[in-house]
């Protein structure tokens, strides 16, 4: 019996032909996924926090680095770590950068879910809400060419393309920071008033958002990506 199964698995290939290498394919392991990690701190970080970045499963065989940038403005953070990313010689080749708070908490398979759709767009991020009670989805407006928003939108699929994200587990091709037509600061902290134009407030996530999209870039949610947001005064997590 053991002898008729083995045969049968040879002449259809064997189990991994049929069955791993759809798998391989659609989680594009097998391509370039070479990945900076940049994460602003005020300098200390939980330990659920920590707990579950070192869970977190990368690719064999792949590059993966982190970068931390302590005691910075967030948006001041990002601009530093980024530039720091582009200036060096080898980790401005890297394909992707992604960007991780210190109050997020990824699923162990969160960066693998990212990677199967990282190609098809330029931004990709995982799901979380605001903390609290009245908390809402980080997904904002919803990707239509001409419509640009950052209302947040109902998880409604799997992938959803979007508008806006935050920015606690977040990849982003690195290609786009070297894109001379989105001016700099990429990231900006904004309050600002004029008789003009009135207020505009932004946190940095949407104000760089707002710049790529009207250049075309496409953005997404990966709903199935469920992330913890930690409330490290009460110990919840949202």
């Amino acid at each position: 019996m053991e002898i008729k199964s083995v045969e049968l698995h040879k002449e259809q290939g064997g189990i991994h032909s049929e069955h791993s290498i759809p798998r391989v394919i659609q989680g594009n392991t097998y391509k370039d996924l070479s990945t900076i990690i940049v994460i602003p701190t005020r300098g200390i970080v939980h330990a659920k926090a920590v707990s579950s970045w070192w869970a977190l499963i990368q690719p064999m065989n792949q590059k993966c680095t982190k970068v931390f940038a302590v005691g910075m403005e967030v948006g001041e953070a990002y601009n530093n770590m980024i530039e720091q990313i582009l200036a060096n010689e080898e980790l401005s080749k890297w394909k992707y950068i992604l960007t991780l708070e210190e109050d997020n908490l990824p699923p162990p398979d969160g960066l693998l879910r990212l990677y199967e759709n990282a190609e098809e767009y330029d931004v990709i991020g995982g799901l979380y809400w605001t903390k609290g009670e009245e908390g809402q989805p980080m997904i904002y407006g919803e990707g239509k060419e001409g419509d640009l928003h950052f209302r947040p939108q109902p998880p409604s699929k799997d992938i959803q393309e979007c508008d806006g994200l935050g920015m606690g587990f977040t990849l982003f091709k690195t290609k786009i920071f070297k894109d001379e037509r989105i001016e700099k600061p990429w990231f900006k902290t904004c309050q600002e008033f004029s008789p003009e134009k009135g207020a505009k407030m932004y946190t940095q996530d949407l104000y760089f958002f707002e710049h790529i999209r009207k250049l075309g870039y496409k953005v997404a949610c990966d709903t199935r990506v469920k992330v913890g947001h930690l409330d490290v005064n009460t110990d919840i997590v949202w």
